[in-house]
């Protein structure tokens, strides 16, 4: 939607980016109602994407009309004013429902807003939908059998990438200019990665977790995603109490680390070809590629990963129903659980020896203190400022595969999709992926950077400097 200005150029707004919105709103080159006018018109249009478990345009209008007077007001406003976000469904907005994507926890309407809500809300964020998700956020494609799959704008044949995928879909489909995810594995940059646009996930710890559906406490957290990493930067300052805006770094003699063992090994070849030529423009940015791998990191990290998350969910999930007053336990929501890979991981786990509790605190207490004992000396020993890899490994694969290769007894989606963005969950470490191109068949391709643990903003500002400097994707070429 173009919308022409009295005394300057015309805007379309759906190209705007958070920040830029926010911007316009404000100053009044645009009325908030304008803006969310035009974001449902898009969301209407194009929702076979299957982007949203809950969209109601009638509460987004509400809310636009009454940014628009506090404007007329003349009352303060926030950094996010009049600015509708997707929020994936298993982040608690009051008074809508939290499904977690999944049947039993359909009546779940909480009565307050995450804490993460709360803060981009507070800013002047409007809550746009509730996007949709991997069931439960147990899986890496969002071919959700209880909602319904989301589909990916590059190619709605496809997959758009999970957990978070329904929040990548309406971003990458010009929905929302941002939104938030969940990332426990892989869920936010995953996602960002497949349908072209960037995703954050901080140091653990850095956002509140508080009234987001769990799946461990240890490795859990939200994530922002966006089109542009400015927006980015704007969502994490809010969520964190820091800075909303940082300089891009100078690139001319950062030191970045490619670890060719491990995170280019079972990489699609076409997949690899986008990366190389991305490292190879990064070059030529005066960006010093070391080729070094990460010792260890394959042993150690599967030795922490799975016994933690597995053992964690159980009781983590029981807590949530108990908290948010539902009278249902695990085994219940277990029971209606649709999509055949998540009963797969989560019904051995009704058997309460499945993860000893040997297991996962040996996982928690030696195997994840040395992964991060790992990157820390990996970091330091080279004067690393991040390390660079393939977001995913292959490109997005059409909707059903996964189940077909389950059937079929091949690799399961889980670990073609999370392999490379893992470890970096089970340390704890801030990771970016943003859009390293496109494949000749015309389907997104994600970088990833991993930074030392609480090196938030500076990977952000590096990620700004180089993102500046490659451009930004082609939208996709919806119909």
């Amino acid at each position: 939607m173009t919308f022409h200005l009295a005394n300057g150029p015309a805007m379309d707004l759906l190209e705007l980016g958070a920040a830029q919105a926010a911007s316009a709103l404000r100053d009044g080159k645009a009325s908030a109602s304008d803006y969310a006018e035009a974001l449902i018109g898009q969301a209407e249009a194009h929702a076979g994407l299957n982007a949203f478990i809950h969209f109601d345009p009638e509460q987004v209008r509400t809310a636009a009309r009454a940014a628009d007077a506090r404007r007329a007001a003349g009352r303060e406003l926030g950094p996010l004013h009049g600015v509708p976000l997707a929020l994936k469904d298993n982040i608690d907005v009051a008074g809508i429902p939290t499904t977690g994507g999944t049947f039993a926890l359909r009546n779940n309407v909480p009565a307050r807003n995450a804490p993460v809500a709360q803060s981009l809300f507070d800013a002047g964020a409007i809550c746009f939908g509730k996007a949709n998700l991997h069931e439960l956020a147990f899986g890496t494609t969002t071919n959700n059998a209880a909602f319904g799959a989301a589909h990916n704008p590059y190619d709605p044949s496809r997959i758009p990438g999970g957990s978070s995928g329904g929040t990548g879909a309406a971003i990458a489909a010009r929905m929302a200019p941002a939104g938030l995810g969940s990332d426990t594995g892989g869920s936010v940059r995953i996602p960002a990665g497949l349908c072209g646009i960037a995703g954050f996930r901080p140091t653990t710890g850095r956002y509140p977790g508080a009234g987001i559906v769990p799946i461990a406490h240890t490795r859990d957290t939200a994530g922002p995603m966006a089109r542009r990493i400015e927006d980015i930067v704007l969502l994490d300052g809010i969520m964190s109490g820091g800075p909303t805006a940082v300089e891009p770094a100078s690139l001319g003699g950062v030191r970045i680390g490619v670890p060719r063992r491990y995170f280019y090994e079972e990489n699609d070849e076409t997949v690899l070809h986008v990366v190389e030529q991305a490292l190879a423009r990064w070059r030529g940015y005066g960006i010093e590629l070391v080729e070094v791998d990460i010792p260890d990191i394959q042993a150690v990290h599967e030795a922490a990963n799975f016994p933690v998350i597995l053992y964690e969910a159980v009781e983590d999930i029981g807590r949530y129903l108990r908290d948010h007053g539902m009278r249902i336990d695990f085994a219940a929501v277990v029971a209606e659980v649709a999509s055949p890979d998540v009963q797969g991981i989560l019904r051995p786990l009704l058997d309460a020896a499945a993860i000893p509790r040997e297991t996962y605190l040996e996982a928690l207490n030696t195997h994840r203190p040395r992964l991060q004992r790992i990157y820390r000396d990996y970091f330091a020993s080279h004067g690393l400022a991040a390390v660079a890899f393939p977001t995913t490994p292959i490109a997005a694969e059409p909707i059903g595969a996964d189940q077909r290769s389950m059937e079929d007894g091949g690799k399961p989606a889980f670990q073609k999709y999370d392999r490379n963005v893992s470890p970096a969950s089970n340390a704890g470490i801030p990771s970016l992926s943003f859009p390293a191109g496109m494949t000749t068949g015309g389907l997104p391709v994600g970088i990833t950077l991993d930074a030392p643990e609480h090196g938030d903003a500076d990977l952000l500002a590096l990620g700004l400097a180089i993102e500046a400097r490659d451009g930004p994707l082609p939208a996709p070429k919806l119909g």
